[in-house]
């Protein structure tokens, strides 16, 4: 397994163990320290937008995410090398940062056009609102999105899934480890279900959806950047 592979797999899961001790033992959830909240949240502080990526919400969250990164990124880190790869990793992190940022901007300027200053104050900052009011289903959704922390590494990890089948369109993998598929086609179907599954926001659908798109999208500039001004890219 390669270095920085390695590395992000082990820091993951020292993360994951400090959470569920830090919780089991203190009633102190670290998801909520480190997680991503939105930028205008009375909770958000910068490092959030590092921290974030090592942050998992459950066992299969973290198995699944670290599985895919052993899968795809060992064959890329062995390819482009620690450096670029890492540079890579972090850049498509953030860039799921980016996107869901945006989705969650504009939903949130939907809400608060129903309010007015002082109310949107009172429900950011206190989450007082009236369960009575026809708002009610507004003021709630608008503080959740002011306080719920978006964690994972799936969006990093989207963006390897885009390097992967770019880099190695042919490669077989094998789809819930029983159908053959080519890679380009495996990640063209996931993109396209990210994005149904984004633009649906169904009810109790609590997945970034829109932060997995933004991975695979910076992923692809990314490449085409560096492909265009490096002939030696592949």
């Amino acid at each position: 397994m390669p270095m920085v592979v390695k590395n992000l797999i082990i820091i993951n899961v020292l993360f994951f163990l400090a959470r569920y001790t830090l919780a089991t033992v203190f009633k102190f959830d670290l998801n909520g320290t480190l997680g991503l909240y939105y930028y205008n949240s009375p909770e958000f502080t910068p490092y959030q937008i590092i921290s974030y990526m090592f942050m998992h919400g459950g066992i299969s969250h973290i198995f699944f995410n670290m599985f895919a990164l052993w899968m795809f990124g060992t064959q890329i880190e062995n390819l482009w090398g620690p450096k670029r790869f890492l540079n890579y990793y972090l850049i498509t992190g953030f860039g799921a940062a980016f996107l869901h940022y945006l989705i969650i901007h504009f939903q949130v300027s939907g809400l608060e056009a129903h309010f007015t200053t002082e109310q949107i104050s009172s429900i950011i900052n206190s989450g007082t609102f009236d369960s009575t009011s026809p708002l009610f289903s507004k003021a709630r959704a608008l503080y959740g999105l002011h306080h719920t922390p978006v964690v994972g590494a799936s969006g990093a990890v989207f963006g390897l899934l885009l390097a992967y089948g770019m880099t190695f369109p042919n490669q077989i993998i094998y789809l819930n480890l029983l159908f053959p598929i080519k890679a380009k086609y495996f990640v063209i179907i996931y993109g396209l279900l990210e994005f149904v599954m984004g633009v649906q926001n169904g009810p109790g659908d609590n997945v970034a959806h829109f932060a997995h798109i933004g991975g695979m999208l910076f992923g692809f500039i990314l490449i085409k950047y560096w492909k265009k001004n490096d002939l030696n890219f592949y």
